[in-house]
């Protein structure tokens, strides 16, 4: 698939701009295409989103030789579109991207989420003013997240919400291409299923920030969920340098 080798080698923001700047997006992943019209991003604009910045991060962990499985970039493409159709507290945000990255221990989950104070990036719309939940609030918050997720994921591999992502902008091209296939759309599910299941029995967590690329490429699930909880975290709550 071309678009993986534009998405998963450490270059995903640089694609993403070009495709947007030659009206390619708009072919190729159209449902994006549209969260660019609505945010008024402009073909040649050099200022970020929140997408965007997604892959940036992304992108800081990945190499030509050093590339992720395709289920990353598309998991982050499910989950931004969550967030872009219902923004949320960024505490629901951190508390479901540990979900992912534990296996779905939430007791774990909602104890590192209570000792976050790193301030959150106010710039993107996608996230809400934080406001104080109880955890059963929180827990119901991050449940919800997760079913816009499988939502999103089901919208961007059905003909029929491509064609019409971008219907109500008149000179946009007409596409239904799905570039998802149905083995990679299960592969992404399984990523997030975690998060409803109330923990995996055997699962264990990855342990230590280092990445192992090869895992990596292979889509090994421990790999995955750590590199996008780790993406979100880095996009949610910067470390100002």
């Amino acid at each position: 698939m071309e678009v993986n080798y534009m998405l998963a080698y450490g270059s995903a923001e640089a694609s993403l701009r070009l495709l947007w700047k030659f009206g390619l997006l708009e072919l190729l992943l159209p449902i994006q295409a549209a969260y660019f019209v609505r945010s008024g991003f402009r073909r040649r604009d050099t200022r970020s989103n929140m997408l965007l910045t997604l892959f940036s991060n992304m992108d800081k962990l990945l190499a030509p030789d050093k590339p992720c499985h395709s289920s990353l970039w598309v998991s982050i493409l499910a989950f931004h579109k969550a967030l872009s159709d219902q923004p949320r507290n960024p505490m629901v945000v951190a508390a479901f991207s540990l979900l992912i990255h534990n296996g779905g221990n939430i007791t774990e989950a909602l104890e590192i989420v209570r000792r976050i104070t790193t301030p959150h990036d106010a710039s993107f719309p996608e996230l809400l003013e934080p406001v104080n939940l109880n955890s059963r609030a929180l827990t119901s918050e991050v449940m919800d997240l997760a079913k816009g997720v499988k939502a999103a994921l089901n919208e961007m591999t059905d003909e029929h919400a491509i064609s019409h992502a971008m219907a109500g902008y008149s000179k946009a091209p007409f596409s239904d291409l799905v570039l998802i296939p149905l083995g990679l759309y299960l592969r992404v599910c399984r990523i997030f299923e975690c998060v409803k299941g109330g923990g995996e029995q055997g699962f264990v967590s990855k342990q230590g920030s280092k990445i192992h690329y090869e895992s990596l490429a292979l889509g090994s699930l421990p790999e995955v969920r750590h590199n996008f909880a780790r993406i979100v975290f880095d996009t949610v709550f910067p470390i100002k340098s």
